[in-house]
């Protein structure tokens, strides 16, 4: 499999090797919340769910929250700071490439799966939504942006690694989902790039 390994997640969450980790939900989800993107009783999937601040944010919101992750060290980080804080919501230790839901979602929080998976298993991941999602339901994404001037010889790099926008409307065609017009928010990075906010409508 290329790209990273469980191992090495397992290994950057034991060690707290995370400077992705804001250390609170990333401000974006909040801005979803407020405008109604997502509403209280909607079942929500959070793939890569790692440290669980978005699945603890979801479910403090009254959000049927649904938390994957690939490590065994994430779920725990995730339920533990749910049960301190009296919440909720099903985590479950899963690859998102085989993962499926019982029925589908009405939407998918996607902000730390797409850009840790190496561009190889992007097609398979992008597959993966759409069959989750309910028609009419949204992928609310964010893409990362951290091009690398080495992306200019062919070099693949990462995690995290650069969601290009043309990429991402290859991987998610208008065809099976509705696009917004540009420009799309910039959401700030800690790691010094920056994230598009985009929310996607599944077609019918």
């Amino acid at each position: 499999m290329a790209g990273p390994t469980p191992a090495f997640w397992q290994q950057r969450f034991e060690t707290g090797s995370t400077p992705w980790d804001r250390g609170e939900a990333g401000p974006q989800l909040q801005r979803w919340l407020d405008s109604g993107a997502i509403a209280p009783g909607e079942r929500v999937v959070v793939p890569g769910c790692g440290s669980g601040w978005e699945i603890a944010a979801l479910a403090a919101a009254g959000v049927d929250a649904v938390g994957l992750d690939y490590v065994a060290a994430a779920v725990e980080r995730t339920r533990t700071l749910l049960a301190a804080h009296g919440l909720a919501a099903e985590v479950t230790q899963a690859d998102v490439l085989q993962w499926r839901p019982s029925m589908q979602v009405d939407a998918v929080y996607e902000q730390t799966c797409l850009c840790a998976l190496h561009p190889d298993h992007w097609s398979a991941y992008a597959a993966q939504l759409a069959a989750w999602v309910r028609p009419g339901g949204r992928l609310l994404a964010l893409f990362m942006q951290k091009r690398e001037a080495s992306a200019g010889e062919g070099v693949v790099s990462g995690p995290p690694y650069h969601c290009d926008i043309h990429a991402m409307r290859a991987l998610f065609p208008s065809i099976g989902w509705d696009w917004p017009k540009p420009p799309y928010a910039h959401v700030a990075h800690p790691s010094g790039a920056y994230e598009l906010a985009v929310e996607l409508v599944r077609q019918a």
